[in-house]
């Protein structure tokens, strides 16, 4: 291309200007290269320079020159010119000074900054002519914009206590241009402006300079530049409250108005509460300690002090004070008046009384006496006739002449329809005065003395044979007859917790099966004569009202045996179940008994120095036996004496038989380790549809407010899916202690990924303080497991609910007479009734025992309520022939022979 002459020396001074400059890249903003004697004024200035811009993926970017004057715009990136062909120019005039303009416009792609990507950073700048030299503008960097997927740190969650300072650190992934950050609390945008508790550091950690209940929430950092906007992972912040204790309350009154008691004071763990799985506090909630009540003392006369002498007025008096002993502790004080005065007839009064009046009173008072003796010696003679012609009946009576005569003790139905037919021994004899009987207190009804009887006597030479009458028409017809009276028509009737039998004075006993309630009725309980229908019946404790002070608890089912007020002259024996662990140092166990109003006593206090002889309770690990003269409603109750008191409960696993869709229920019963309560939980899942999945457990659980926990762990998540939304489900302590529901559960629900699961194995965990609890290992297959169903299978408890007479009873009645005749008479040699008593380890409360007219028959009484039907007589016979007696080899019997 030629060149004009006079252009040459302005193109040189161009080239040598850049040359000059070299490899120093113009860093700074725009450079002027005047032509030697030119106007400096008409030198390119730029109105607009390129600016530095980041590519955003594939677009390409524009930069953009204009300046005035200007007769050439070219663009050099990173030294090297850029193609004319690729320059965008636009000349026009500037209309102010009519001075040429230039405008020039280039793209910039991705690639073309990728081929010096690591080198050095790719620039462009803009070179302008015109007549008076030449001006260069700023560079402009042109960049690739990014921002890279993975964060260099992450939040993590954290449990904090409150008013605790949090730090959660970001640092954002790499980028250009850098990225901006900022949280989220919540999916809610943390703005520290609005809240003054929180900042935002230079490195992106979000600080909450003091945690509060509402700073509980996930929070997320974000970063984002022009390219993208990351989110990193949630990190749940937890703020938590530990438990502090409120203060004392006062000291409770004195449990004993008189003597020795005890007195508490509680405190609750609510000052804070626990809140967010805070601890619990620490320490023991309820304080007991001893008190002593000074007893009240009433106050009693002391002796009569000596009549005085008689004074002018005829009379004369006695003193006495209330000081034996005087009334102290708001005892009462003596009844009555303590002066005594009366008349009085000494000689001075007689000669003092002078008057025609006093000689009148004192004749009539002779008369009057005299008429006295009259009529008493009159009264005489007439008894003593009356005597005379009683005497003369009573010698001419066959009373005299026949004496004692042998009867039958079968009576005759029209004489006597209330005796049950027994069929005597005719190898004995048998006494019974042949006359009017006299009738007890108690009851109108006769009762039969038998002196010699063969149900009395010891075993002799001779054979003795007891004949239980099967039931006739005529039996039947009786009962039948008994049964349509008002009295027996008001008995409960058709439930399966209740059971009922006509018994006399053989005994028998009732049984209300699964439940281990049972009431053994004795020989000779029910009086001769008289024949009682009784039942036994258990109550649901929502049914009844029981009402519970303190920190009592309900350890037994409420069980009630009747009709109450019925005549009883031995004592009947209540078996029923608890859940307690008995402990002298951690329970006060008391029975209860419902009273004809309504209201509930305490009949017996477990464990007192002095028990009642009117009540017994042979307490044992599992079981109670209540030894009562009087049918009525019995519960057994205890109060924690300290926080190792513990009520056993049986843990249950149950789910569906069948499952039909994606969810799988599983069923936790926390329930009283009793029969009555297993009972009916088997009941329930019966008609549900459940089966047993895990064996059962008994979990300890203890008076220490703590509420029951249960969770579930390990469950494959790529088989199924948890629905629980918490980490634990929860039982309040007070739903469980009270004993008012006698089972509780809860549910925790799966979901299987696919129909075709059927396989389950995952841990459960049932605890009330931390490390003290139970755990299942759940694997079995939901769909053809059932090797635990056996496990739950209900015994029949010795068949028929009601058993009447011999059947009743394991120790034959004869042998049992026998052992009861030879060791309730006290022996030198201690083999008596006190020995069997230590043997069969019932020593607990002798005094009771020996309060009744037959301390054997209590102890086999006892012996029975316990072992029946299960119940080794050999082991019996080995315990009583043992004691040392001469004859005690007639103890020795075997099954075979009973």
């Amino acid at each position: 291309m030629a060149v004009r002459p006079g252009l040459w020396p302005a193109l040189l001074g161009i080239v040598l200007s850049a040359w000059l400059r070299g490899s120093g890249a113009q860093q700074s903003a725009t450079v002027a290269n005047p032509v030697p004697g030119a106007n400096p004024d008409l030198l390119p200035h730029f109105l607009v320079e390129p600016e530095d811009v980041y590519i955003v993926k594939n677009k390409p970017v524009l930069l953009v020159c204009k300046a005035v004057p200007a007769t050439q715009i070219f663009f050099k990136c990173n030294g090297e010119w850029v193609r004319q062909v690729d320059h965008v120019i636009e000349r026009s005039t500037d209309g102010s000074s009519g001075l040429p303009t230039m405008e020039v416009r280039i793209n910039v792609s991705r690639q073309q900054v990728e081929k010096v990507f690591g080198l050095e950073e790719y620039w462009c700048q803009c070179v302008a002519w015109s007549s008076s030299g030449t001006t260069k503008s700023q560079k402009a960097y042109i960049r690739i914009a990014y921002l890279r997927k993975n964060f260099e740190q992450e939040p993590l969650a954290k449990e904090v206590s409150l008013e605790q300072g949090i730090v959660l650190p970001c640092r954002p992934p790499e980028g250009i241009p850098p990225a901006e950050v900022e949280w989220l609390r919540n999916e809610d945008l943390v703005d520290p402006s609005l809240d003054p508790n929180v900042y935002i550091t230079r490195e992106h950690s979000l600080v909450v300079r003091q945690a509060r209940l509402a700073d509980t929430a996930n929070y997320t950092c974000v970063a984002k530049n022009i390219v993208a906007r990351r989110r990193s992972a949630s990190a749940a912040v937890i703020v938590y409250v530990n438990g502090g204790w409120s203060t004392w309350t006062e000291w409770s009154v004195c449990s004993a108005s008189c003597g020795r008691g005890w007195q508490k004071r509680s405190r609750s763990c609510t000052n804070p509460a626990p809140l967010n799985g805070g601890a619990f506090c620490e320490g023991q909630n309820v304080q007991k300690t001893a008190c002593a009540t000074l007893c009240p003392v009433d106050g009693s006369w002391s002796p009569w002090s000596k009549w005085s002498a008689c004074g002018l007025d005829c009379t004369h008096w006695r003193s006495r004070e209330c000081s034996d002993p005087a009334p102290r502790n708001g005892g009462e004080e003596c009844q009555g008046a303590d002066l005594d005065s009366r008349n009085c007839t000494s000689d001075l009064c007689v000669h003092t009384a002078s008057g025609p009046e006093d000689v009148a009173l004192y004749v009539g008072l002779i008369a009057v006496a005299v008429c006295l003796v009259l009529l008493l010696l009159v009264l005489i003679l007439v008894y003593c006739r009356k005597k005379e012609g009683l005497d003369s009946d009573v010698a001419d009576s066959s009373i005299l002449t026949s004496g004692f005569q042998p009867v039958s003790i079968k009576p005759s139905k029209a004489d006597n329809p209330h005796l049950l037919t027994i069929q005597p021994d005719l190898s004995t004899t048998t006494t019974t005065y042949q006359g009017s009987l006299c009738p007890r207190q108690d009851g109108p009804s006769p009762k039969f003395q038998l002196t010699n009887g063969h149900l009395l006597s010891p075993l002799g030479s001779g054979r003795h044979t007891l004949h239980h009458s099967s039931p006739t028409s005529e039996a039947e017809e009786f009962v039948s007859r008994l049964s349509t009276q008002t009295y027996f028509r008001s008995l409960p009737r058709g439930t399966s917790n209740m059971t009922y039998g006509t018994f006399n004075f053989l005994g028998g006993r009732l049984i209300i099966p699964n439940t281990g309630i049972s009431l053994l009725i004795p020989p000779d309980a029910i009086p001769r004569g008289k024949i009682y229908e009784i039942y036994l019946t258990l109550h649901k404790p929502e049914d009844v009202r029981l009402p519970l002070a303190g920190c009592q608890t309900l350890l037994s089912p409420i069980v009630s045996c009747g009709p109450p007020g019925v005549l009883l002259t031995r004592p009947v024996i209540l078996a029923m179940d608890h859940c307690g662990e008995p402990s002298p140092d951690s329970w006060s166990l008391r029975l209860k008994k419902q009273s004809c109003e309504g209201s509930w006593e305490d009949v017996l206090h477990l464990g007192e120095d002095a028990p009642s002889h009117l009540y017994y309770c042979q307490l044992e690990a599992s079981a109670c036996y209540v030894f009562t003269e009087q049918l009525g409603r019995f519960a057994l109750v205890g109060e924690a004496l300290s926080v190792a008191a513990a009520k056993r409960l049986k843990l249950l696993l149950f789910a569906p038989v069948a499952c039909t869709s994606l969810e799988y229920n599983i069923r936790v019963y926390c329930l009283h380790d009793t029969h009555d309560a297993l009972k009916e939980v088997v009941q329930l899942e019966k008609q549900l549809g459940g089966q047993l999945i895990q064996e059962p457990r008994v979990l300890h659980f203890k008076d220490s407010y703590h509420n029951l926990r249960l969770s579930i762990h390990d469950v494959p998540s790529s088989l199924w899916k948890s629905k629980l939304l918490v980490s634990y489900q929860e039982i309040p302590f007070y739903h469980i202690w009270n004993g008012t529901q006698q089972y509780l559960h809860c549910t925790f629900t799966l979901e299987r990924v696919s129909p075709s699961t059927s396989d389950l194995a995952c841990k459960l965990w049932v605890w009330q303080v931390e490390g003290d609890g139970q755990s299942f290992n759940i694997n079995f297959s939901i769909t053809k497991d059932t090797r635990f169903a056996e496990l739950l299978a209900l015994e029949s408890e010795g068949g028929v609910p009601a058993l009447v007479g011999p059947s009743a009873f394991k120790i034959p009645f004869l042998i049992r007479q026998k052992i009861i005749s030879s060791l309730d008479p006290p022996c030198s040699r201690g083999a008596d009734w006190r020995t069997l008593a230590q043997k069969l380890h019932l020593d607990s409360h002798l005094s009771f025992f020996a309060s009744k007219p037959s301390p054997t028959a209590m102890i086999l009484n006892l012996w029975e309520a316990r072992h029946f039907p299960n119940g080794n007589l050999s082991q019996l016979a080995a315990a009583v022939a043992g004691l040392g007696q001469p004859d005690a080899g007639l103890f020795t019997v075997s099954e075979a022979e009973c």
